[in-house]
């Protein structure tokens, strides 16, 4: 039997389940959500059993109640696909009048919100999942956390065991559990599979509009292309004809990549606008990136080696993880990740904003003494901008690496940390 590896949303879950009726908890298909909600649950319905689909589908509409009979807290496994169940159980956590009795888990949005009636507000919290970090997968050490850099101690220390081919592997492996659990080209595989299921038939199924594969995978491949960068749509269209010349227009790019956004395998990153002391115009458009880079490898069917001989796209890939993990650890902290870039092309690859105004500005370089003079440099310039008179200064400013023996603060007071070393 497979062990279980501790997730950070196991506690965002339980936190959530305190205050809250119930919890809805979306993402991609592979990245556990299922498996995390089984350890809390009393009770379980699993809406697309193939034994009992069409059964559970019948009743959803003409009693759904009955199916959210059970041991509290029951989960509601692939909610969407039977929408009336919805307001279903806001109805019942209004009625009960406790906390903690639904979790709900979801691999896409709604096709359609005609059977929905009332918002959630109130009644509902939502838990965004994602795949695994390296600490959850048991890959970083953890000895620099995020927490402690908010505290800016005066030193850190960590020793950092992935070297370049390590690092290429887990880029290409992602963080699926089920990747986790295997080695070698086995492992590898299964990035290239969940491609290929999406490109066969989750984005199709989403929203019930029929798409031909090959285009997609030529969308796709762009779209991992561009990663790390603001590329526009017709960005997008342009590089699709210029490589493939498929007969792509903008709306059919915008259709796919909505529907990417409705199955949870894109996830682009909105723009950081903070108060600065220059009128500096800052650009507000979103930053592309898949939710996991391996899926960036899949759709240019690239493996650790190809990485390796291509150390450009190797560090644009790189960036993708470390944006994954920090978007988990900074779920775990209530905060948020942002990029920054403005019309004078400083550029800042993400800052970590929490609830409270503490912020920290991170950039991202695949290793070497060059590299990480380049991002000190940027963050300090761009501190610098920064006008502390209406909003706090930099809690840390952090270059992450992909390749280096240690954590470690340097004379100016910026932390380089390695990925391996870093956690919540």
């Amino acid at each position: 039997m497979k062990q279980y590896k501790k997730r950070l949303a196991d506690r965002i879950l339980a936190q959530k389940l305190m205050g809250k009726g119930a919890v809805l908890v979306e993402g991609p298909k592979w990245c556990g959500k299922t498996t995390t909600c089984e350890q809390i649950a009393k009770s379980v319905l699993y809406m697309s059993d193939p034994e009992k689909e069409k059964q559970n589908l019948t009743m959803a509409e003409i009693s759904p109640k009955r199916l959210l009979v059970g041991e509290t807290p029951r989960l509601i496994d692939e909610w969407q696909i039977a929408p009336k169940l919805w307001d279903a159980i806001r109805f019942e956590v209004d009625h009960r009048d406790n906390l903690g009795q639904f979790i709900l888990t979801g691999s896409a949005v709604p096709a359609s919100m005609d059977n929905i009636h009332h918002t959630g507000t109130g009644r509902f919290a939502w838990v965004k999942m994602r795949p695994m970090s390296l600490w959850e997968s048991e890959e970083s050490t953890g000895e620099v956390t995020l927490t402690e850099l908010f505290q800016s101690p005066k030193a850190i220390f960590g020793m950092n065991s992935i070297d370049l081919e390590k690092l290429a592997y887990l880029v290409c492996r992602g963080g699926w559990p089920q990747a986790v659990q295997l080695n070698g080209e086995v492992a590898l595989e299964q990035a290239f599979d969940y491609y290929e299921a999406v490109t066969k038939s989750d984005i199709s199924r989403v929203d019930g509009v029929s798409r031909n594969p090959e285009r997609v995978k030529r969308l796709m491949r762009s779209y991992a292309r561009n990663q790390g960068t603001q590329a526009s749509a017709e960005l997008i269209c342009k590089d699709v004809l210029a490589n493939d010349n498929a007969g792509f227009d903008l709306d059919t790019v915008y259709s796919y990549i909505n529907a990417l956004k409705k199955i949870f395998v894109v996830e682009d990153m909105e723009a950081w606008n903070p108060n600065l002391r220059s009128k500096t115009a800052i650009r507000t458009s979103d930053t592309r990136y898949y939710i996991d880079p391996s899926i960036a490898t899949a759709a240019l069917g690239l493996g650790p080696n190809d990485l390796i001989n291509d150390l450009n796209t190797f560090g644009l890939l790189f960036e993708t993880m470390c944006v994954r993990d920090l978007r988990v650890f900074a779920d775990a902290l209530k905060g948020n990740v942002y990029h920054y870039r403005d019309s004078r092309g400083l550029e800042c690859d993400a800052v970590i904003h929490l609830r409270n105004g503490s912020y920290g500005l991170i950039e991202i370089k695949l290793g070497g003494d060059k590299l990480i003079e380049e991002g000190a440099e940027t963050l300090k310039e761009l501190s610098s901008k920064i006008d502390t008179t209406k909003m706090k200064e930099p809690s840390f400013k952090m270059v992450l690496i992909g390749v280096g023996d240690f954590a470690y603060q340097r004379p100016d007071g910026i932390y380089v940390v390695p990925i391996g070393c870093l956690k919540d």
